[in-house]
């Protein structure tokens, strides 16, 4: 008989599995953003399917991923990731048979339904196997390879965009959901902290988010005024407002609203909503800028997307390194200050569009700070919390990342005045730089360098 795996084996294997499994939830994210005007193209509805093909997806995933760490806290963080991983791929499918806009859409929903279960319980998975320095290096090494995904996503998305169907992008998911399955045979489950789940928890948020995020999509179309818009508003905040009331008031709350005592944590997650507002805004526009404003194919649109993923696999663990060692309120204070002045950069752009001129300097920067920014980050907000409040606390974390980017790319109508053209792409890139000098502002004011573990 074999022996057994020694803890640092396991602890390997684990955070293969980890990287993986997130992987294919950035994968998803990077692939589809390339293939938006082929979408639109094929099945109609221009801004808005895009929109929507983006946000059908987020909002799902950030209104269950709270409820993902609850369930990856109580029933085990292996038997979560496992199911996340079948929906996920099944989903995917789903996708690529697509024939409607509408058909897309809800596929697209149940795609983030099942990514709302990975993230949070891989997240979870390092923060309790690995310990201070460790734990450090470990999620930067889980930030610079998940970003490799955003290496393969655009370049493979526009290949399979420009050579075959965009329908392709979504069926090559089921292949490192396979991989991921494979290797997470035989591996030891952490503990469990079994608690009550918090499903009215869960229907007010999701209602609490959709709601809002439908009103301020279709208001561009359809006016302020305009009940379709107003109804859904206003029944979107009030459930946000009894969601915050019950979690203060239930025994067994989704989103524990002692959590934010720390201050890391707290100030972490206000660094991570203005910074990933930003990141998603500025992604969106720029991808769809280029093509539809600037010519470029779905491939050279993947091309223009590789400075920020080897910037990331390149220097995300260096940085992971540094903030274990020096604390991470510098990193995050910088590396969102980069970002923006590498969007400030890039309000240069006029017809016709130069790449090399005009946004390269720009991507570059860009890239550097969201290298200094990201590993660091996400060890604040972990860091802060105890070992059994691992898998909550990534899902807090992770839903403020993608309810931000929910929300920022459904104004980016209103921002960009409904188009991505050059003065709607001009208004984009100032908003986003806006936005990473508020992150890196709150975190110079906010996050405190931890003390060393005795």
């Amino acid at each position: 008989m074999p022996a057994p795996a020694s803890p640092s084996a396991q602890r390997g294997r684990l955070l293969v599995v980890a990287i993986l499994a997130s992987f294919v939830a950035f994968l998803d994210g990077t692939i589809v953003t390339v293939a938006l005007p082929a979408i639109s193209a094929e099945l109609g509805g221009g801004l808005v399917t895009q929109q929507w093909v983006v946000n059908a997806y987020l909002l799902t995933l950030g209104a269950l991923i709270l409820l993902a760490g609850s369930l990856s806290d109580s029933y085990g963080r292996l038997l979560i990731l496992r199911l996340g991983l079948l929906g996920f791929g099944a989903a995917s499918l789903a996708c690529a048979l697509a024939w409607t806009p509408e058909v897309l859409i809800l596929a697209r929903a149940i795609q983030g339904m099942a990514a709302a279960l990975l993230v949070p319980s891989s997240l979870a998975m390092i923060t309790t196997a690995f310990q201070d320095r460790e734990r450090a290096r470990a999620i930067g090494q889980w930030t610079a390879w998940t970003g490799t995904a955003a290496i393969i996503g655009p370049l493979l998305g526009g290949i399979l965009v420009d050579w075959a169907s965009w329908r392709l992008i979504f069926a090559v998911n089921v292949l490192p959901v396979a991989l991921t399955l494979l290797l997470m045979i035989g591996l030891q489950d952490s503990p469990r902290r079994r608690t009550a789940l918090d499903v009215p928890g869960a229907l007010l948020a999701i209602v609490g988010l959709a709601g809002p995020v439908y009103a301020l999509i279709e208001q561009e179309r359809l006016g302020w005024g305009h009940p379709a818009v107003v109804v859904p508003l206003l029944l979107g905040i009030a459930a946000l407002v009894l969601f915050v009331l019950r979690e203060a008031r239930t025994r067994a709350p989704m989103m524990p609203l002692s959590l934010f005592r720390a201050r890391n944590f707290r100030y972490g997650n206000l660094v991570t909503a203005a910074a990933y507002a930003a990141i998603s805004l500025g992604s969106f526009a720029i991808t769809v800028f280029v093509q539809e404003a600037g010519g470029f194919s779905a491939t050279e649109a993947g091309f223009t997307a590789l400075p920020v993923p080897i910037a990331l696999l390149l220097l995300s663990t260096f940085f992971g390194n540094l903030a274990g060692k020096y604390g991470p309120r510098i990193f995050m204070t910088v590396g969102p200050m980069i970002m923006g002045a590498g969007f400030l950069l890039m309000l240069t752009v006029s017809p016709p569009l130069n790449f090399f001129t005009q946004l390269l300097p720009g991507l570059l920067l860009f890239s550097f700070g969201l290298a200094v920014m990201v590993a660091p980050l996400t060890a604040a907000v972990l860091g802060a919390l105890r070992e059994e409040e691992a898998g909550i606390g990534s899902a807090v974390n992770n839903a403020v990342a993608r309810v931000a980017g929910l929300v920022a790319v459904a104004l980016i109508g209103t921002i960009s005045a409904g188009a991505l053209d050059y003065p709607g792409f001009q208004q984009t890139a100032l908003a986003t730089a806006v936005l990473f000098f508020g992150a890196g502002l709150i975190a110079l004011i906010g996050i405190r360098t931890p003390k060393p573990a005795e």
